[in-house]
């Protein structure tokens, strides 16, 4: 048999993995398995363009139609993968079919969080069939209650709104993106919300939600009740990781690797949103859920796969775009951090930079990509804040 590596997961991990390992020239077979029906797409749009039926499916698609036939890449959807075995260095296919490979990489990626209400009027967004889904769910209904905060919940309330749906957002902690953006950036994103009709609720805490009459209803800790005509449930994600349980890989909220990707089985790797690592500046093993950091993963782990040295693991960073309004965020913040700002939040046009011990350790930004840039340099440099730094940067 020829050399092969097996890579399970199309989205941005996998498919980058696949292109890095044409790129640094390994020439033997390169299977990628995705369990989607549908070409690699990139998934940040499931909650912006995509819903809001601003661009066709085609845009969005990661690589061209052409792309793998002109890189021997054989591209496998709706294929799952049901098992590993780490001792034959075989997958088996839902089909039954086995196959062998060198090298695997696990890239399985993450799956929406749920409550199990057993309603068709409760959603959640990870892929193009739940984007369709909560398309004829906004469309006919005209309102929606998202139950979340994060990212996507957020996001899918803007596009909601700019839709002409009445919206209702419930956040049970006390700000909206608590986990990557300071309180006083929290509010700036709040007020944006509300500015554009979106009725936001923090420190909320569902306590049912049902389906009742012609909507759902959630009732809240303390009584009160909001109701829709459908719901999102965008209360974060869970990393899919049963193909490596199964086959007895490390696991501890992701797949644990080290920093060159490797899992405790031989000859198994894995990346993006699946992949637990010890990231050099936390020294504490975590996932990092965002866009770039899947990117640059997919690439690193593909070099590892050929015993090429990787770069060091970049400083998470990513963007939200809410009601027209372009956001970015990198690092970590933490509430107990000193906060620096430069420019006016209320205007939209600032930098917000997290000090720890005089160093930055995250940074916010709106209308300014290049300081939020040279704040991310600084961070990974370690080096003390300066203004004048980022301003010259």
């Amino acid at each position: 048999m020829s050399a092969r590596i097996v890579i399970v997961g199309t989205g941005v991990a996998g498919v980058t993995a696949a292109q890095t390992l044409r790129r640094e020239g390994y020439a033997g077979e390169i299977l990628l398995l995705g369990a989607e029906p549908d070409l690699p797409y990139r998934r940040p749009a499931v909650s912006k363009e995509l819903l809001a039926g601003t661009a066709v499916f085609d845009r969005v698609l990661l690589k061209p139609v052409k792309f793998w036939a002109d890189n021997a890449i054989e591209l496998r959807p709706a294929t799952r993968v049901v098992a590993v075995d780490t001792d034959r260095s075989t997958v088996r296919l839902h089909t039954g079919e086995l196959l062998g490979y060198d090298s695997l990489l696990l890239a399985t990626g993450a799956r929406a969080r749920t409550l199990e209400t057993g309603s068709a009027r409760v959603h959640t967004l990870r892929t193009r069939a739940d984007v369709t889904a909560l398309q004829s769910a906004v469309d006919a209904g005209g309102s929606l209650l998202v139950l979340g905060g994060g990212l996507i919940g957020c996001e899918v309330a803007a596009t909601a709104r700019g839709l002409g749906a009445r919206v209702t957002l419930l956040e049970a902690g006390p700000a909206l993106l608590a986990r990557i953006v300071p309180a006083a950036v929290s509010e700036v994103v709040h007020a944006l919300h509300r500015e554009h009709g979106v009725l936001v609720e923090n420190d909320v805490r569902t306590a049912e939600l049902a389906e009742g009459g012609e909507g759902v209803t959630a009732t809240v800790a303390d009584g009160r009740t909001f109701s829709a005509a459908a719901a999102l449930i965008a209360v974060g994600s869970v990393p899919d990781t049963a193909l490596a349980e199964a086959a007895g890989i490390a696991v501890r909220d992701g797949i644990v690797v080290d920093q060159h990707y490797r899992t405790s089985a031989p000859g198994v790797f894995a990346a993006g949103d699946v992949a637990s690592s010890c990231h050099p500046h936390r020294g504490v093993f975590e996932r990092a859920q965002h866009w770039n950091a899947a990117l640059s993963d997919g690439a690193a782990a593909a070099r590892a796969i050929l015993g090429r040295p990787t770069a060091p693991a970049e400083i998470p960073w990513g963007w939200t775009d809410q009601h027209g309004v372009s956001m970015q965020f990198a690092g970590w913040v933490h509430p107990h951090d000193e906060l620096i700002v430069e420019g006016d939040p209320a205007a939209r046009d600032f930098l917000a930079v997290a000090l720890r011990d005089g160093r930055p350790v995250g940074a916010v930004a709106m209308a300014r990509p290049r300081e939020l840039r040279a704040a991310r340099a600084l961070i990974a440099a370690g080096e003390p804040w300066s203004t004048e730094l980022v301003r010259v940067r």
